[in-house]
């Protein structure tokens, strides 16, 4: 069996835009197109956009992938090409596997039917047997916890009981590659939990998972890999840490207010920085979770006397996380190491920028945004919501048991008669 699952080459999607004449008769068109053909022509030329344009894209078997990027950047359009929902206008497509895809609320529902007919009806359609959506009938029930509501007709439900209904089908059927494209936005918080869960399991067990989601913290929980879509093009493409880092930059930078050029030095300069240890090619990522150490390279042209060092970090949003200032340093002409060393850095994962500076007497010398960022890879420690984030990623543990052992009591005290 190939490794591949998913394969596309050169794929392309173009779309009308704008408005949609449908009653208009062909007399009315061609006398339009005759009495003013500039006009015309231009007008209807200029009615298309490409959703998808040039994506090139390998997936692998067991792969877990996580689609980003702003709405409108051809996620879902290259979702339903997957899903055999619309055709591509050039290039292609190729699946190995077969698919089981949740891209909008109740596709492949019938309003009509039951809850109990729709789970039937929307295996057939994902290629499931009548035999092998009775073997899983009972689980994909209690996954959905639409017991007391599977005789009602789905037109009556909530947008949340769809969902619902859907996952569950789409999930339990054992497809080799599941497509979920945001449906994990409107169910409560408790069933995304859940979903979140069978996802996981889904990819432990060596099938393929392409998930589009707008929740950072879901990406990195359940992808290793995340392609950032942009305009209908691939982006960035790579380790689920590095994408998102990027991509969480750029969403805020548009946000920033623009600092002053670099201040040129008169006797200092900052040259480079990295963290250790490290290899070569991660010497700006963080992804240990103890101890480390952050090494700034400072050249000094002329003797500096009574030197300030001051350091900062700040995150992708420009909120200072951390500073810190070394004063009375004396630096001779060279080249200098400046180490700073860190039990731990707990803070959640994503794109961070150094800042340091030297001073003497109160003259600036330097003042350095560090480049490259630093992303911190670590292990997410946070609610899979991202509203719910806070800045720290603290591998917290929980634990529960049953009464009330910790209930700290007061006995009641007789009162007595004065």
């Amino acid at each position: 069996m190939s490794s591949t699952a998913i394969r596309t080459e050169g794929l392309s999607k173009l779309y009308p835009l704008g408005e949609v004449e449908r009653y208009r008769t062909l007399r009315d068109t061609l006398a339009r197109a005759v009495t003013s053909p500039w006009t015309f022509f231009k007008r209807h030329q200029a009615q298309t956009f490409w959703a998808l344009e040039s994506v090139n894209l390998q997936v692998r078997h067991g792969e877990v992938v996580g689609l980003i990027g702003r709405n409108g950047a051809g996620k879902t359009t290259l979702l339903k090409i997957l899903s055999r929902i619309t055709k591509p206008t050039r290039g292609w497509a190729e699946i190995y596997g077969r698919v089981g895809s949740l891209l909008e609320i109740g596709t492949g529902f019938h309003p009509e039917l039951s809850g109990r007919d729709n789970i039937y009806l929307s295996g057939a359609i994902l290629g499931m047997s009548k035999q092998e959506i009775a073997r899983n009938f009972d689980e994909i029930v209690a996954f959905s916890e639409l017991e007391k509501f599977l005789e009602m007709q789905v037109k009556h439900y909530s947008s949340g009981m769809y969902v619902r209904l859907a996952f569950a089908v789409a999930a339990h059927l054992e497809p080799e590659i599941l497509l979920v494209d945001e449906a994990l936005a409107v169910g409560d918080i408790k069933f995304q939990k859940k979903c979140l869960g069978k996802m996981g399991d889904v990819a432990k067990a060596g099938r393929t998972v392409v998930l589009v989601s707008h929740q950072m913290n879901q990406i990195r929980r359940l992808c290793t890999r995340a392609v950032w879509m942009d305009g209908g093009s691939v982006r960035k493409d790579g380790n689920s840490g590095e994408v998102l880092a990027a991509y969480e930059t750029a969403m805020f930078a548009s946000d920033l207010t623009a600092s002053g050029s670099r201040k040129r030095a008169a006797r200092a300069k900052f040259l480079q920085w990295a963290i250790e240890p490290a290899a070569e090619v991660e010497r700006h990522k963080l992804t240990t979770a103890g101890e480390f150490r952050v090494v700034f390279t400072l050249e000094v042209t002329k003797p500096v006397r009574n030197a300030l060092h001051g350091i900062a970090l700040y995150n992708a949003e420009r909120q200072l996380i951390w500073g810190w200032a070394v004063p009375g340093l004396t630096l001779e002409a060279g080249v200098h190491t400046f180490t700073h060393k860190f039990p731990a850095l707990p803070l959640r994962p994503g794109s961070y920028q150094w800042q340091v500076t030297l001073y003497d007497d109160n003259e600036l010398h330097d003042s350095w945004d560090c480049n490259p960022e630093m992303v911190i890879d670590t292990e997410p420690h946070q609610h899979y919501l991202d509203e719910w984030n806070g800045i720290l990623n603290i591998p917290a543990s929980f634990s529960h048991a049953a009464g009330d052992r910790h209930l700290i009591r007061s006995e009641p005290r007789a009162v007595k008669p004065e």
